[in-house]
This record gives C-alpha cells, sequence and structure tokens, in this order.
C-alpha cells in the first residue's frame, strides 16, 4: 500500500508543477478595437438640478394682538375669499379697555367744560379790572391742556377699536387655506414677533419650483429656455416648465455658490401639490440634425506599451491625460494600428459630441480597447479591458 500512496502524492506534485509551469509561460496580447460610427442626429445641453414646488404667492395670515383663540372659522384645504373670517380671538379683555377709554374721554371732556367756564368768568372779571393778565393766560392754557387730554384720550379709543378689529382674523386675498397653525383654546402671544394662524396660496394652478444651481452652470440658464421635471409621486410622468428668472442673491454654503433658479409651473390638473421635490432638467441648447461622435470616443486613451501590451498607435499616446491642443479621436488604420485624428467640436450633452471639422458621416471612431490573450500552449483565451 505504500508504493501506491507515494505514487499518488507523486502524480499529485506533477500536477501542481505542470499547472505552474503553465501559468508561467509567456502570452501574446493582441487588443482589438471597439468602433462606433458617426451619424447625424439631435443634441440636447442640459442642466440638471432639484428643487421644491412651492405657490407662486403664498401669504402668512398673522394678527397683531395677544389673545386666546375663541372660534374657527377655516380649516386646511378649503377655499376662502377676501375678507372672509378665519378666526376669532378672545374680546373680552379689548371690550374692557375700549370701556375704559370711554370713560376716561368723558371725564376728559368734563375737564374741557369746566376750564372753559373757568377762563370765559375771568374773561368778564378782567374786563372789569379784577383778573391780571398773568392769571388769565394759565386758565387759557388749562383750557388747551384739557383739550390736548381729549384728543389723546380719543385716540386711545380708536386704537382700541382697532385691536378689537384685529380680534377677527380675516382672509387678505382669494385662494386656498394650505396650513393651518392654531387651534380653539390656544394662547397666541403677538408680544415679541406677529404669529402665523394661516397660510393661503392664491392659486395652486400656478406653482414655481425654486432649485439651487451651482455657478458654473449658472451662466447658461436664461429666461424663457424650456424645462422638464419629474416628481418621486408621479415617477412615469414627464412635466414642463419655463424659466422666469435667475436671482441674483446668491447662497454659500461650505464655500459653494449657488443661485436660486425659478421655475414657472402650469399646474391646471392639480396633481402637483406644494412641497413636492422636483428633479429638474433645464434645457440651455439644442441642435438638430448635427454630424456628432460618441462622447467615449473623445475619451479614449489607447493603452500603453508599458502595460505589457505592444505599442498600437503611429504616436507615442500620452496615457492618462487628454493630449493638448485640439480634441483628438482614434480610427483604425491599415494593420489594427490607430491613427489620431484632431477635431473641431461643438456642443455636447455628455453622450454624443457636435462634430464642426475633421470626420464625415458614417466615419468609424475606436471608443475603447478589449486585448484578447492568448495562451501559447493551450487553446484558451481570456479577455482584458482597458
Amino acid at each position: 500500500m505504500k508504493p501506491l500512496k507515494i505514487l499518488g502524492v507523486s502524480a499529485l506534485v506533477l500536477v501542481v508543477v505542470a499547472g505552474a509551469v503553465w501559468w508561467g509561460l509567456p502570452t501574446s496580447e493582441k487588443p482589438k478595437w471597439v468602433t462606433a460610427k458617426v451619424d447625424q442626429g439631435s443634441i440636447v445641453q442640459r442642466v440638471a438640478a432639484n428643487g421644491t414646488l412651492n405657490p407662486v404667492e403664498l401669504v402668512n395670515v398673522g394678527t397683531q394682538i395677544s389673545g386666546t383663540v375663541l372660534r374657527l372659522h377655516a380649516d386646511f384645504n378649503q377655499p376662502v375669499k377676501a375678507g372672509q373670517l378665519l378666526a376669532e380671538l378672545d374680546p373680552a379683555i379689548l371690550q374692557a379697555q375700549i370701556r375704559q377709554s370711554e370713560a376716561n374721554l368723558s371725564s376728559a371732556r368734563a375737564v374741557v367744560n369746566n376750564a372753559e367756564l373757568a377762563l370765559k368768568r375771568n374773561e368778564n372779571l378782567k374786563a372789569r379790572g379784577f383778573v391780571s393778565d398773568g392769571a388769565l393766560d394759565s386758565l387759557r392754557k388749562d383750557v388747551e391742556t384739557a383739550r390736548a387730554q381729549v384728543l389723546q384720550i380719543e385716540a386711545q379709543l380708536s386704537r382700541d377699536k382697532t385691536n378689537l378689529g384685529y380680534s377677527m382674523v380675516r382672509s387678505p386675498i382669494d385662494g386656498i387655506v394650505v396650513n393651518r397653525g392654531i387651534d380653539v383654546g390656544q394662547t397666541v402671544a403677538a408680544s415679541f414677533q406677529t404669529p402665523t394662524l394661516f397660510q393661503i396660496a392664491r392659486d395652486l394652478r400656478r406653482m414655481q419650483i425654486d432649485t439651487s444651481v451651482s455657478e458654473a452652470d449658472v451662466g447658461a440658464i436664461k429666461a424663457g429656455q424650456p424645462v422638464r421635471f419629474t416628481v418621486d409621486a408621479f415617477r412615469e410622468q414627464e412635466f414642463s416648465a419655463q424659466v422666469r428668472m435667475v436671482r441674483l442673491n446668491p447662497t454659500t454654503q461650505q464655500n459653494v455658490v449657488t443661485y436660486n433658479v425659478v421655475i414657472d409651473v402650469d399646474n391646471k390638473d392639480g396633481v402637483l401639490l406644494p412641497g413636492m421635490t422636483a428633479q429638474v432638467s433645464i434645457i440651455t441648447n439644442r441642435k438638430e440634425r448635427v454630424l456628432r461622435v460618441p462622447s467615449a470616443a473623445l475619451r479614449f486613451r489607447p493603452p500603453d506599451a508599458s502595460d505589457g501590451a505592444p505599442a498600437v498607435t503611429s504616436s507615442p499616446p500620452e496615457k492618462g491625460r487628454r493630449p493638448s491642443g485640439q480634441p483628438k479621436i482614434h480610427m483604425v488604420g491599415s494593420g489594427g494600428s490607430l491613427v489620431p485624428k484632431e477635431l473641431k467640436i461643438g456642443i455636447t450633452d455628455g453622450r454624443f459630441t457636435e462634430v464642426l471639422e475633421g470626420l464625415a458621416e458614417g466615419d468609424e471612431v475606436v471608443t475603447r480597447a478589449v486585448a484578447v490573450t492568448n495562451n501559447s500552449q493551450t487553446s484558451g483565451f481570456r479577455f482584458r479591458m482597458f
């Protein structure tokens, strides 16, 4: 049995050694070029951005007084008219202030009457020589002071009545209630800032998208350019819109400068809702039936001989970066070698690039290389991508 075990181990060692020798044998690589034809077609340049759908006109309805919400007359999604009552605040304190001001006004008017009577009596005495000019001037002053006090209290009473009117919260415009920020019994404090009680959109059939576009792309955006966008709620549907303006106020976050591009949206069907996120594509340039080449051909760089492959170009390639000067593509020459050719190009959409000079329709350009590796001792082969 031992000779058989030794024989088996020896056979296994021979197989391992043979495999190692086979993998160590020299190989030959012959590149295979993948080409594409130059054709005519359309090229559309776009700027992609994300934005939020908002009403064109959104009014925050607040109140200038503090108080407790007594009644609500409007709710979410309810259409309202200008001047319509939305809510009532408890008017008890305001009504008490009005009564107090009315009492103060009556008292001030009584003081005026007494001062006028005193002045009249002393004027009669002055005519008879019993009152000095100084005493008469003091009485006239008392009358003017009393009249000024009446005007001051009348102004206070007018302000109290105006505040009572503010306890009735009314809609400033025709629209629809998109947000209600109060409930019955809630205390509204307007001491430091005006609280927002309701938000009313004037017309949800017209909306806008507020987008942030980087400073590198904003130069190509102009008012009136067409826009296509989608929302997550309707993934299969694409909507049309139009650029209204590029706002001049930039936003800087972590040294990145962006601009707000406002896009007008026709929402006559009412399917788009405020707050939806829109994936926007702004069409900045479009050309039809132009000569175009796949952009992959401009990005293609031949493999370097240092990778183990033989040189296959008529001029030394520059691996890892574009050659200086005009854009360059490669075409397959005689014997399978590559022939570089310079182009004059126009606009690009990332997939295709416009060709102005250097190529004709039907020309084939190299877009990538596939190296076929053959082992000299076997019929098997393998592929390697450059």
